[in-house]
């Protein structure tokens, strides 16, 4: 373990932050030494994959370890998909371009989004109509309660919007692999807007170059301007609730959502209350897409959070809809 360990360059929004150790995880077998290290000095243990959606403090007591197991192995046909096995440390979208150039679609509208297969099933990511749980298999991780590996099916995840059990158990669970099912009869996703104007028979590849180019148009690249992609979940409301915003703004967006429930667009709601390009201190929300809070240059872990509570409380006051942040506070 490295002691006194610099995270600044392990987090998107490039927010200066240490740990009081750290050390680089190759091999799931590094996991249990690490643990036992950790517990010995009565530390605390977490993981870090990309750094795209935590908001650091500058000072982590504890031990961080930096999530690099490689891999990516075709294991062959299973029903009606083909598996790929990824390690938890492979880079998401590189990996998105790898199935696209080995003829494997179905993550092509999951393209651009920054981070690790590792952190992928833990928030279940989604984008332009497609979340991970529609191409997850299963996954193996080591329960930390117990120092075991062990394997989760789809339903043992309890997948839902932007959750999971990983989420719901913070830190018990560190995933070391993931495997991905693909469709072998795949037909292109074209119903997000955006995508719909591509051509009924468009290809995966051009599907993923369509989403990556809408994402460059939209969201600030965090190597140019540090962000960590979509600050707050939108919200998912009682169907009460969004009548009631829809008598009073007929404009504002809404998608049908489980079991009655109306999801709503944090993007409009907070851009309604005056945030997109709002700044505070070096901390602020970008000029091109109002759920994104950038880093300007020199911001801190305090200015962000202060920002994102003016926004909860401007948009809970304005609309009676209060915005849950998605980054984690680490």
């Amino acid at each position: 373990m490295t002691p006194d360990f610099d995270l600044q360059g392990h987090n998107t929004l490039g927010l200066p932050a240490r740990a009081r150790f750290g050390a680089t995880i190759s091999q799931a077998n590094e996991l249990a030494p690490l643990l036992s290290e950790a517990a010995a000095l009565g530390l605390p243990f977490r993981v870090l994959g990309g750094g795209s959606n935590v908001v650091l403090r500058p000072r982590f007591d504890g031990v961080i370890g930096l999530m690099a197991i490689a891999g990516r192995e075709l294991l062959g046909q299973h029903g009606e998909h083909m598996l790929v096995r990824v390690g938890a440390g492979e880079n998401w979208h590189q990996l998105v371009e790898w199935t696209i150039e080995h003829n494997l679609p179905g993550l092509e509208n999951l393209a651009g989004i920054p981070g690790t297969l590792g952190a992928a099933p833990i928030q279940n990511i989604g984008a332009y109509g497609c979340e991970l749980v529609e191409r997850f298999h299963a996954l193996v991780a080591l329960d930390t309660d117990d120092n075991t590996l062990k394997t989760f099916t789809r339903d043992d995840c309890d997948f839902s919007y932007r959750q999971s059990v990983f989420k719901r158990t913070p830190g018990r669970f560190i995933v070391v692999s993931v495997t991905l099912a693909l469709p072998k009869a795949w037909r292109p996703n074209l119903g997000y807007p955006g995508l719909n104007t591509l051509a009924a028979d468009a290809d995966a590849k051009t599907i993923m170059q369509t989403v990556v180019a809408v994402r460059n148009r939209k969201l600030p690249d965090w190597r140019q301007l540090g962000n960590a992609g979509s600050f707050f979940h939108n919200p998912i409301v009682d169907a009460s609730v969004a009548d009631r915003l829809a008598a009073e703004h007929p404009e504002a967006p809404r998608y049908p959502g489980a079991d009655g429930r109306v999801k709503l667009s944090a993007a409009w709601l907070i851009e309604r209350c005056g945030f997109k390009g709002h700044r505070h201190g070096a901390a602020g929300v970008s000029d091109q897409h109002a759920l994104v809070v950038v880093n300007h240059g020199g911001a801190t872990q305090q200015q962000i959070s202060d920002l994102a509570g003016e926004i909860v409380s401007a948009v809970e006051a304005r609309f009676g809809v209060h915005l849950v942040q998605e980054p984690e506070l680490l």
